[in-house]
């Protein structure tokens, strides 16, 4: 597939891009997606979430009546889960919520999501960004110049703290560089944006 090289102008530069067919035009494989779509957002939860049990809580651990005779329950001491202020039965306690994935898999699931957008026309080339400081103006003009509707990823060739201060503010939008690209990431946007330079890193990683 080939598409139109555009300025950050919004005006096409007068030459065009190979996309790899390896990335860009293969079958995409859903279950793929899937997989490396509830990853990461597993990875997202930090697992920190914790309620004391029957040892934890604060109390005495007196009997609170003797155990027969009293026509009563048996008691054991207050902190129990049976009374109000005792111990939680079974809480939650902290534990991660990765989930591992396959380098290959991984690979199907980015380079199917990258296949998708490019068959649905959703993925346009751009020249390499290149601000000489943040300005939120000059990004907000890039992405009117392009068009860019909805939500909107840009994939850099490599990390540029310019440009990504100049977007992370704006709703809507994400800018990563070729080598943090993810799946989830790349099925969220309505629109792709790809640099020139980032093409180049991406068939370094699907080698």
């Amino acid at each position: 597939m080939k598409l139109q090289v555009q300025s950050a102008q919004g005006t096409n530069v007068g030459r065009e891009v190979e996309l790899p067919e390896n990335i860009f035009g293969v079958a995409p494989n859903e279950h793929a997606v899937y997989l490396a779509v509830k990853a990461h957002l597993a990875a997202q939860r930090q697992g920190t979430h914790k309620s004391k049990g029957r040892s934890e809580v604060a109390g005495s651990t007196k009997k609170l009546h003797k155990q027969k005779g009293t026509g009563g329950s048996r008691k054991g001491d207050i902190k129990s889960p049976l009374y109000r202020s005792g111990g939680r039965i079974f809480g939650p306690q902290p534990h991660l919520y990765n989930i591992k994935l396959n380098k290959k898999v991984k690979q199907l699931a980015r380079a199917s999501a990258l296949s998708q957008k490019a068959s649905a026309g959703s993925i346009k080339v751009v020249e390499d960004l290149q601000f000489s400081a943040p300005r939120t103006k000059d990004y907000v003009a890039f992405l009117n110049a392009l068009g860019a509707q909805g939500k909107v990823l840009l994939i850099t060739a490599e990390t540029d703290q310019f440009v990504y201060r100049s977007g992370r503010n704006i709703p809507n939008s994400t800018i990563v560089s070729a080598s943090e690209l993810n799946t989830y990431d790349v099925m969220k946007a309505s629109t792709v944006l790809l640099s020139e330079g980032a093409i180049a890193k991406l068939q370094e990683q699907f080698a």
